[in-house]
């Protein structure tokens, strides 16, 4: 089964910046066509969509990260990644990535973001 793997997460003071990524294991004629979003979750809180990019390398964010963070993709190496910049408390959350749209591949344990005062 499909299971993305993010990495690059950890603690970071307030205003601070990082970079995550997700490796997903497939053929990379399936990684190139699929829309890739990022999403994130704290404690008792569903799952949110942060932010999306599609084959056409086209972007979207949710308004609560736009200006901060910018999504990207190498299809050479499977990888999506997300650059977090002005970061706050309110980023504090797992960050896991998976496909945009469904089938929605299994869950990956994610990686986690924390933002110190």
């Amino acid at each position: 089964q499909v299971q993305p793997v993010e990495s690059g997460g950890g603690l970071v003071q307030h205003g601070g910046s990082l970079r995550l990524s997700c490796t997903v294991a497939m053929p990379g004629s399936l990684f190139n066509i699929k829309a890739w979003a990022w999403y994130r979750q704290t404690p008792g809180k569903e799952r949110e969509f942060v932010a999306h990019i599609t084959p056409s390398f086209n972007t979207g964010y949710t308004d609560r990260v736009k200006g901060r963070f910018a999504i990207s993709r190498d299809n050479t190496k499977n990888q999506v990644y997300l650059q977090m910049n002005g970061l706050t408390s309110e980023d504090t959350a797992v960050y896991f990535c998976n496909t945009l749209t469904s089938p929605i591949f299994t869950w990956g344990q994610g990686t986690q973001v924390t933002v110190s005062a």
